[in-house]
């Protein structure tokens, strides 16, 4: 919104321009153009899912990282064969997105051969959205989980002290002729993404999603920036937050109980932690039968009978599935001022600036 309260108006910009303009400003960072290719479509497919918060608009922060020399630009994660189904990735603070999408890669490798798969991930960084990496195991007809900690935003239950990250937890599973499941949510009531996107924005967020530094009620994405986020359910919220430490943190030997640091803030290595599952669907039964059973239970879940008021029930992940289709057609709707915070990158390294449709 603007300072009279309207909400600002939308540029869209087709998906294969924002693939590009990203690659550009990527490579002329010094980003290898095959790991430039990477982030660029990960960075986009959360775009096209609805998910602006993980977003081409989160280049100019990690841009502010390389400068400050905070994240490794030039150089790619390596890969360390623990067992014959486990496997660790040394990220080398590169983008997150690298060390994730060589992870799942070996995990489905191993999946194929052994029926599972299982990668930890030590010295990374952000890697967006999780459901990309969900994606690339369905994609290759795997099942899978996707885990990872991050930077202090929620209080563990009865604390007052940032102290859990909100770190999503995400899972998938390929289906048949219907959808497949993609579970991506955060423990927290809202994503912490939500409120910088609000804060760029100049939007207002709902007063159930944080507390400010007195530890009041706040709809000023600014001053919940300065207080903590709220974790969904209470305890529960609590619990799967320090879940996600455990497995991406402790185990991997990343950063952990509140030591990862803010992908916003650029003066010392992130350390994020990062825990990859691929698991064969056709272990006990066969692939068509499992196919089927997901088709079964995907009609019956969004068959069932309907609570007042609700005129449509959505397998997790359909409403992002439908978004990007759609998306994909009339292009990712952006705000002025997010197009000249990515042009601004673009200038500060001599390409070309984003195109948008006319």
């Amino acid at each position: 919104m603007d300072d009279s309260g309207v909400q600002a108006p939308k540029i869209n910009v087709h998906s294969t321009e924002a693939q590009h303009f990203v690659e550009a400003v990527l490579k002329g960072n010094g980003v290898p153009p095959e790991n430039a290719a990477v982030i660029a479509r990960c960075l986009v497919q959360a775009d096209l899912r609805g998910v602006d918060t993980h977003g081409i608009n989160r280049i100019p922060s990690y841009m502010a990282r390389i400068r400050q020399g905070v994240l490794n630009a030039i150089d790619s994660p390596t890969l360390n064969q623990i067992t014959p189904a486990v496997a660790q990735v040394d990220g080398n603070n590169t983008f997150g997105f690298l060390g994730a999408h060589m992870g799942m890669q070996r995990a489905i490798e191993m999946a194929q051969i052994y029926g599972i798969g299982m990668v930890s991930v030590k010295h990374s960084n952000h890697f967006g959205m999780s459901a990309w990496v969900v994606q690339q195991a369905i994609d290759a007809g795997m099942m899978s989980l996707v885990f990872t900690n991050s930077s202090p935003a929620l209080p563990v239950w009865g604390g007052k002290e940032k102290l859990m990250g909100v770190s999503p937890i995400a899972c998938g599973a390929p289906a048949g002729k219907e959808k497949p499941f993609i579970l991506d949510m955060a423990p927290s009531v809202a994503a912490r993404g939500k409120i910088y996107k609000a804060k760029r924005r100049g939007e207002k967020i709902p007063s159930d999603w944080a507390l400010d530094a007195e530890g009041r009620q706040t709809d000023d994405p600014s001053a919940a920036l300065e207080g903590v986020m709220l974790p969904m359910g209470g305890p529960k919220g609590s619990a799967l937050s320090i879940m996600m430490d455990v497995f991406s943190g402790v185990l991997s030997g990343s950063a952990f109980a509140g030591h990862v640091t803010n992908p916003y803030d650029p003066s010392k290595p992130a350390d994020v932690g990062h825990f990859l599952v691929a698991i064969k669907p056709d272990l006990f039964m066969s692939l068509e039968d499992f196919k089927d059973r997901m088709d079964f239970l995907y009609k019956r879940v969004v068959g069932c009978e309907k609570m007042a008021g609700v005129e449509r029930i959505y397998m997790p992940g359909e409403i992002e599935q439908e978004t990007e289709q759609r998306r994909l057609k009339e292009g990712i709707p952006y705000v002025q001022a997010e197009i000249d915070a990515l042009n601004e990158e673009a200038d500060r390294v001599g390409v070309g600036r984003l195109e948008v449709m006319q």
